[in-house]
């Protein structure tokens, strides 16, 4: 229902995607984006940002107009389907198979496509299946005799197949017949390769010279290069030479399909009967199988060759990931966003140090917004009032809970604005409590709360691509931990005890890199640096054990690890003003208020960014009384200054939470607390007068007192 969401200029009939196709939605024809040189478009963005949602919506409106499939490189049937021939197929082929066989489907004009040049490679490599018989190898050729098959034959498919290839494959299970064969498929082989070219006609011969002469190390002489792909796939193992070798005959696979689509556009026959341009859309693509496909056709353009397929992936790493850049560090990729309009040119970026330049520089970064501002609360209000009406006073504080917790992530605002539609809630509520709204499964599967759903499918179903497996079982409960965490130094602490029975254990240096890769945006004061997955990772901390024993048990471990003879407070000033941060949360706001107020006189300044940083914490479950505290309707002993610090401290607190509503009603009880320090009768008061001004009109414009890195970003998204 929402797939377009955030899409819309991209896909319209003269958006970015109708200009690289070539074709409008509609089918009308659009003057092609660049080219010869054609860029490999990354749609850039962590978890929940759309990438996969765009993918799907390019398929949808343009799969009738010209020829664009869609493959998931993290799908794990493509290893599924190797594993009973590891000698004769892999992941990649398998992928390579099920693009050729859609496109040799397609429908549209033109007809289907075959794949003559990818058969050739295909049909050699099918000499390496276990046990090397002529049967077996006849039934492994023939799982792809579909992509040379088709009932109007034109060009080079038609001449390629009756002249080369059936009469090949026919003449090779003649010469095996009754042969006892090698372990290698070595006498298959050289009867295959020998049957073809004794059949090749001129036009083929040329094609195929053109393709697998050009592998490594075949001179020019396609034959070489077909026998050194088959040695090359078959070697493919544990070692690194080996793998490289695979790779390489993966790669040229790959150009072979490439090359195909290719043929049927060139000449006046493709010109007549093609339009647009073929797209590939490689959703996952940071994982290793769409890594290795798009390390494949970025080496090939980097090395001259040029082709019109549009090839369009998914990279979750703000940098497209480390194989792009060659070891080296990052360098700026071309790149756009929607709101830039349509890039009216892309031109393969030179790099002096390296005589062919990065991969990088065949890249062409495309950046998913986050909904930010006016359209963010238009489009939460649309799912609201389109999932169940409600009415007005709770819908406005739902939209409000909504930006806050998704962060502008479109998918979480989808997930959340949809559950918590007609979802009750008093205006003083904690943003949180939407995420125990039940997400109704349109398929009837049994609702669940859309935290639960959304740490599925923004953690747990994308995992980290280097993530070791004895990890996976325990990632979520990591991160849910780690929730509470500021530092590297306050991580290991966390991680230490939570992982003191694993004999292979991840340290946060691992675990922010792994974060990082993951597409999660950093901060220098919160481990978690992402503002709407650090809020979910809090609920659920607080909800793993009854009565947040988990939660007071982290802070608790915290608090007494930041003793006042540490010598270092890490993100804080000190390790008592970190100390005093997690006995804050867990049951120690007396402790707390005592310390503000003995440490305020003759240091007020200092103070104050220790107030901040004490104060910048997440409220634990349960009855919150911070706003009746800081306008003193709850009774508290102790001196004027200590009862004024008291209030100023759940002020501030709840003020630096932002997950409740403060408004002007805050901002003048913020004001008025300062003021009333500013004039009592301690060294330094009068300096809290302009900080009462400037915190006033901070909270007043829904501002963060203690800017960081994930309130910074909040608040440009909001």
């Amino acid at each position: 229902m929402y797939e377009d969401l955030g899409f819309e200029t991209l896909l319209d009939a003269d958006g970015f995607f109708a200009r690289l196709l070539g074709r409008s939605p509609s089918g009308a024809a659009r003057k092609p984006l660049y080219g010869p040189d054609l860029p490999v478009v990354l749609v850039n963005g962590g978890p929940g940002m759309g990438k996969g949602r765009l993918l799907r919506a390019v398929q949808d409106r343009f799969a009738r107009q010209v020829p664009v499939i869609a493959l998931d490189c993290a799908s794990v049937v493509y290893a599924d389907r190797a594993g009973p021939e590891p000698r004769a197929r892999s992941a990649v082929t398998e992928l390579l198979v099920e693009a050729a066989l859609l496109l040799h489907t397609w429908r549209g004009t033109g007809g289907g496509f075959t794949f003559p040049r990818l058969f050739a490679g295909l049909a050699v490599i099918s000499t390496g299946v276990a046990g090397g018989t002529a049967e077996a190898i006849r039934t492994e050729v023939e799982r792809y005799e579909e992509l040379i098959r088709q009932p109007r034959l034109h060009g080079l498919a038609r001449d390629f197949w009756r002249g080369a290839l059936t009469g090949a494959v026919r003449r090779m299970l003649e010469v095996l017949a009754g042969q006892t064969l090698g372990p290698y498929g070595a006498v298959a082989l050289s009867a295959l390769l020998d049957a073809l070219f004794e059949r090749v006609t001129p036009r083929a011969e040329v094609a195929l010279t053109r393709l697998y002469g050009d592998y490594p190390g075949a001179a020019g002489q396609p034959k070489h290069g077909l026998r050194r792909l088959a040695a090359d796939f078959l070697a493919g193992g544990e070692r690194r030479e080996d793998a490289e070798r695979r790779e390489d005959a993966e790669r040229f696979l790959f150009r072979a399909l490439r090359e195909d689509l290719e043929a049927e556009y060139g000449g006046p026959r493709g010109w007549l009967r093609r339009v647009g341009r073929p797209g590939l859309l490689l959703d996952h693509a940071d994982q290793p199988l769409g890594e290795r496909l798009l390390r494949a056709v970025l080496t090939d353009r980097r090395a001259g060759q040029r082709d019109r397929v549009v090839v369009v992936g998914t990279a979750r790493q703000a940098d497209g990931g480390d194989f792009l850049h060659g070891g080296l560090p990052p360098r700026p990729t071309a790149e756009f966003r929607p709101a830039d309009g349509v890039p009216a040119t892309w031109t393969r970026r030179a790099d002096p140090e390296q005589d062919r330049g990065p991969l990088s520089a065949g890249v062409l970064m495309l950046r998913l917004p986050f909904l930010t501002g006016d359209p963010l609360r238009r489009a939460t209000e649309h799912i609201q009032l389109t999932a169940a009406p409600g009415n007005p006073t709770d819908r406005r504080r739902i939209t409000a809970a909504v930006t806050q917790l998704s962060g502008g992530r479109p998918h979480s605002v989808i997930r959340l604005a949809t559950a918590a539609a007609g979802h009750p809630m008093e205006p003083d509520d904690n943003d949180r409590a939407i995420l125990d709204a039940e997400l109704h499964h349109p398929a009837g599967a049994p609702a669940r709360p859309v935290a639960d759903v959304l740490l599925q499918e923004l953690v747990l179903d994308q995992l980290p691509v280097r993530l070791a497996e004895e990890h996976h079982d325990q990632w979520l409960d990591l991160l849910t931990h780690l929730s509470v965490a500021h530092d590297p130094g306050c991580a290991d602490v966390l991680l230490r005890r939570h992982q003191a029975v694993r004999v292979h254990r991840l340290t946060a240096h691992e675990v922010a890199r792994l974060l990082h890769d993951t597409g999660w945006p950093g901060c220098a004061r919160h481990f978690i640096g992402d503002f709407g997955l650090r809020q979910l990772l809090v609920h659920r901390l607080y909800g793993l054990e009854r009565d947040g024993a988990a939660w007071y048990a982290d802070h608790h471990l915290l608090r007494d690890h930041y003793t006042l003879s540490e010598p270092s407070g890490g993100a804080f000033h000190s390790a008592a003003v970190h100390r005093m941060n997690h006995h804050l949360v867990s049951g120690g706001v007396d402790d707390v208020v005592r310390h503000l107020a003995a440490t305020l006189p003759g240091r007020p300044r200092a103070w104050c960014g220790e107030l901040l940083e004490i104060a910048q914490a997440p409220y634990p479950g349960g009855a919150d009384e911070r706003r009746r505290r800081a306008q003193g309707l709850v009774p508290v002993d102790g001196p004027p200054l200590r009862r004024t610090v008291d209030q100023l401290l759940h002020a501030v607190w709840l003020c630096e939470e932002r997950t409740r509503p403060t408004g002007s009603d805050m901002a003048r009880t913020l004001e008025q607390l300062l003021r009333q320090l500013s004039i009592m009768d301690f060294d330094g008061a009068g300096e809290l007068g302009p900080t009462a001004t400037e915190w006033s009109r901070l909270v007043a414009n829904e501002r963060p007192l203690l800017h960081c890195d994930c309130t910074d970003q909040l608040g440009r998204r909001g």
